[in-house]
């Protein structure tokens, strides 16, 4: 259970350790911030989506927007320790090669989740892939045959020798070899995810979250954008893993991502209510459980005598019928009953 935080801390380290707080109060496993040097991977002219517009205004460019919610190394490495302090795992999306080194190299993190709009972005997969023990991918925006893509190039880097040369068929093959479908099966999360802030129940099409697993045979989660708790609970109901969902202290603030999180009342619900699911969901082996024994005895039926039966009369359909109680024989052994001779005097009503 993923806290998205991302950039709702609006570049400011106190409101980043408020959503830490607010990520372990409601029973999260992680809080996931995003790492990003904004002038690496925005162009100065490059537009906001409609989402931002809607939500930061259009009187600054997406790179000034970036750029104001920009966490500094020393500022991760912070919050990295506060999460370690308080026992919550620190995840966080690199952007671009220098955050991922820092991530990895120098906090030493072993999980990667890279968001959706990287998913296309070969050779940052490739160095993601050289460097995590496990990644989580989400795939909002793509096409199958654009998953497929990204998953042969993080199999070529966790099986190909150091000095394979990376192209696009030798990284499609390494995906269709046994090695490279056992490290994705193993190392690899896709989450099923819609980029758009907040997303229409209409929009959100969980099957597809099934067609990722059947398809890769790989774990599934949902990275969840939607309003509400109710569609990330069905998709833990469905077989999603991980569930990310984005987490705010408070949905009036400024800033991109607000609208379509979850503040911290709600998402505390939302975890109590996959908790709940998963101990609902059970271990899949149709037995009764230790009240529904005891109830039986008092639901299900047995074989009584309709009237007064003398040793030796012949059971037939006119002296036996099913009632309840459910402490004698049962009534599967009906038909073998009739045309045979009672072996003592039966009451009426009484269990044979």
């Amino acid at each position: 259970m993923i806290a998205e935080a991302g950039v709702n801390h609006n570049g400011s380290i106190k409101l980043a350790h408020e959503l830490v707080d607010a990520a372990i109060s409601a029973g999260a496993d992680a809080v996931k911030f995003q790492s990003f040097i904004a002038s690496a991977i925005v162009t100065a002219n490059a537009s906001k989506a409609e989402y931002q517009i809607a939500n930061t205004g259009s009187s600054e460019s997406q790179l000034k927007m970036l750029q104001s919610l920009e966490l500094s190394q020393q500022q991760q490495r912070e919050l990295y320790e506060y999460c370690k302090s308080r026992g919550i795992q620190f995840l966080s999306t690199p952007f671009d090669s220098a955050s991922l080194e820092f991530l990895t190299k120098t906090l030493g993190l072993k999980t990667i989740k890279v968001g959706s709009g990287e998913l296309t972005n070969a050779p940052f997969l490739l160095e993601v892939a050289q460097c995590a023990d496990k990644i989580i991918l989400s795939t909002g925006m793509s096409t199958i045959d654009e998953v497929s893509e990204a998953l042969g190039v993080i199999a070529f880097a966790m099986t190909a020798p150091k000095n394979a040369a990376p192209t696009k068929t030798s990284m499609a093959s390494a995906f269709e070899t046994l090695e490279g479908k056992k490290a994705i099966s193993e190392r690899v999360t896709l989450l099923h995810c819609t980029t758009d802030y907040p997303t229409k129940p209409i929009d959100v099409n969980l099957n597809a979250m099934l067609t990722l697993g059947d398809k890769f045979n790989c774990q599934i989660g949902f990275s969840d954008h939607s309003v509400g708790v109710h569609l990330a609970v069905a998709a833990v109901a469905m077989g999603a893993t991980i569930i990310e969902k984005h987490l705010t202290t408070s949905r009036a603030l400024p800033g991109p991502d607000h609208q379509a999180s979850l503040e911290p009342n709600e998402f505390k619900m939302l975890v109590s209510q996959i908790r709940e699911l998963e101990v609902a969901l059970g271990n899949g082996e149709k037995i009764p459980t230790e009240v529904e024994i005891q109830n039986k005895k008092i639901a299900r039926r047995s074989i009584v005598a309709a009237r007064q039966i003398k040793i030796g009369e012949v059971f037939t359909k006119d002296n036996i019928v099913i009632k309840r109680p459910g402490t004698g024989r049962s009534p599967i052994e009906y038909w073998s009953l009739l045309n045979t001779k009672a072996t003592r005097d039966i009451a009426e009503n009484e269990i044979i």
